[in-house]
């Protein structure tokens, strides 16, 4: 038995974005390339921006229930602001809709929490769009890493300087909560561990035009006794890195380098026994549409499933906990902590 529902066929299947901003124009264009989907309707608050960027056939509004009404539809995807994510995605619950979301998985811990358990009672996937999990090269990294044991360091540089404007600008956390999840949820991957704790800092450099803290430090202890630092900046001119990340891995037998862009670089002493790494999806938003169909269709759980993607989510969180306590977190902590106050949101 299956933890939701499927949908059998092999038509493409229909899908309604919400959310018509910059981000969603890239979602319908990835839709549009990907013959496993369709859009049938496109929804935004802003019903001009709906009807600009449906696709000729497609339906628009600025209701959920709504356009869904006007056209069957099988799957929603939630590329609102994270503000809307909760609603949004209860929403399409409510309708008997699975939801692919773009991160973060929700605005709060606790807000995500009750998404992940909305969906198991709504018996419908949530799945969680990590698209940067789906670089090739760093599939091919986490293959290459394999073969170098036990890992004792993975060290990690985003330095970029991105001038967004809107609700990034006016974030609390616009580097933990709007990228690092990308870089966190990464890590996750690469390593195949989970967060134990971190001690963070996180700090605005006097030159920054984000209001809130726009550069960051974090060491994680992860399952299996590896460390993963962070280093990041979002107002950081000047040899930026790729939006991947520079990455190094120090381990039992040798060390790999990954600049984010082309392959990686990798020195063995060939002690290390070489792992395939199977069932990659497709780049960036391709891998995510294609897990997020190939689940609906097989009822097998994808990568970044909701129950998943929260470990991640809870990374940032604990990291946030620990720049403000100035002191280490246990990430079980925040976890439980936001899984008590899930209770008060009525999940």
């Amino acid at each position: 038995m299956t933890a939701f529902r499927t949908i059998s066929g092999d038509r493409p299947l229909r899908l309604v974005l919400v959310g018509a901003g910059q981000m969603g124009q890239a979602w319908l264009r990835a839709i549009d390339r990907c013959p496993l989907v369709e859009t049938v309707g496109v929804v935004d608050l802003d019903v001009a921006a709906a009807q600009a960027a449906a696709p000729p056939g497609a339906v628009a509004g600025d209701s959920l229930s709504e356009v869904v009404g006007r056209r069957a539809a099988d799957a929603v995807v939630n590329v609102t602001v994270p503000a809307a994510h909760l609603p949004v995605t209860l929403e399409a619950f409510g309708l008997g809709l699975p939801v692919l979301g773009e991160k973060p998985l929700a605005a709060t811990l606790p807000e995500a929490v009750a998404l992940v358990r909305a969906a198991e009672t709504a018996g419908e996937l949530f799945m969680v769009s990590q698209n940067r999990r789906f670089h090739p090269g760093l599939w091919e990294l986490k293959r290459q890493v394999a073969r170098l044991g036990r890992v004792g360091v993975l060290a990690h540089e985003f330095f970029k300087a991105p001038r967004f404007g809107g609700f990034r600008d006016a974030m609390a956390h616009p580097l933990l909560l709007d990228m690092a999840i990308h870089n966190f949820d990464a890590a996750r991957f690469l390593l195949d561990a989970d967060p134990i704790a971190v001690y963070c800092e996180e700090y605005n450099p006097a030159w920054s035009w984000y209001q809130g803290d726009a550069a960051t430090t974090a060491i994680f202890e992860m399952t299996g006794g590896a460390r993963f630092v962070y280093t990041g900046s979002w107002c950081s001119p000047g040899l930026e890195t790729s939006w991947n990340s520079e990455w190094r891995v120090s381990a039992e037998h040798g060390a790999a380098r990954w600049d984010g862009a082309g392959d990686p670089q990798v020195e063995s002493n060939g002690g290390g026994a070489e792992r395939s790494v199977d069932g990659y999806p497709g780049d960036n938003l391709l891998g995510s549409l294609t897990l997020f169909v190939r689940a609906l269709r097989t009822g097998q759980p994808p990568m970044s499933d909701g129950r998943d993607n929260i470990r991640s989510l809870a990374m940032v969180h604990a990291a946030i906990a620990s720049a403000a306590k100035g002191s280490r977190v246990q990430v079980a902590d925040v976890l439980h902590a936001a899984e008590s106050e899930a209770d008060t949101l009525g999940s």
